[in-house]
């Protein structure tokens, strides 16, 4: 048998290395968790033709309020205000996504990790 294969020896020097990237990976994943928490608390607004319709939302995706301006109470056009209020939200979605993104890619330092 080649010396240092098989043996007892063989498995010391790796153990280490191991346990670090172990104690590594457990610190990435609580620091991951401590995140996505404080993403989701975080709040995200967006308005919507040219400010009469404002939407706030928070990171799990969840309306916590609707702005409407009086004047953009058109009863000739509800289709209008129907749109701005999707258009408000959605954009508000779409920070709350970037936002968590961007924290998850800094988090990570760039590992490629599907976020």
């Amino acid at each position: 048998m080649a010396k240092g294969y098989g043996g007892r020896g063989g498995m010391g020097m790796g153990g280490g290395m191991n346990m670090n990237m172990l104690k590594q990976a457990q610190k990435m994943q609580q620091d991951m968790m401590r995140m996505q928490q404080e993403l989701q608390e975080k709040e995200y607004q967006a308005q919507a033709g040219g400010g009469v319709v404002s939407a706030t939302v928070n990171g799990k995706h969840e309306l916590k309020s609707l702005e409407i301006d009086p004047e953009a109470v058109d009863p000739e056009d509800v289709e209008m205000l129907q749109d701005m209020i999707v258009a408000a939200v959605n954009e508000a979605m779409r920070a709350a996504d970037s936002d968590a993104s961007d924290t998850m890619q800094k988090l990570t330092g760039g590992l490629g990790l599907p976020f």
